[in-house]
């Protein structure tokens, strides 16, 4: 039985999912601009997938609701200082 995608094992089972997509295309060498711009969201997936895992992790931290997390758009997590 899959674990529940809203869960921290579903968000961890969907970064593993990513990741695997993302090595497979990096395996392909030269990417051609369909393949680019897949890796870009990929990337950006899985952006969104950690920052809610943290969020995820945060909330327990401090005695709320892990399901309040909720994922971020794009814009926002990408907008994100490194």
């Amino acid at each position: 039985m899959a674990p529940d995608p809203r869960s921290d094992e579903g968000v961890l089972a969907t970064i593993k999912k990513l990741v695997q997509d993302e090595h497979e295309l990096h395996s392909q060498g030269t990417l051609d601009p369909k393949a680019k711009s897949k890796l870009d969201a990929l990337r950006v997936e899985l952006d969104q997938c950690w920052d809610l895992l943290r969020q995820r992790r945060a909330l327990r931290e401090f005695g709320e609701d892990p399901d309040k997390a909720k994922v971020r758009s794009a814009s926002v997590v990408e907008g994100y200082e490194q």
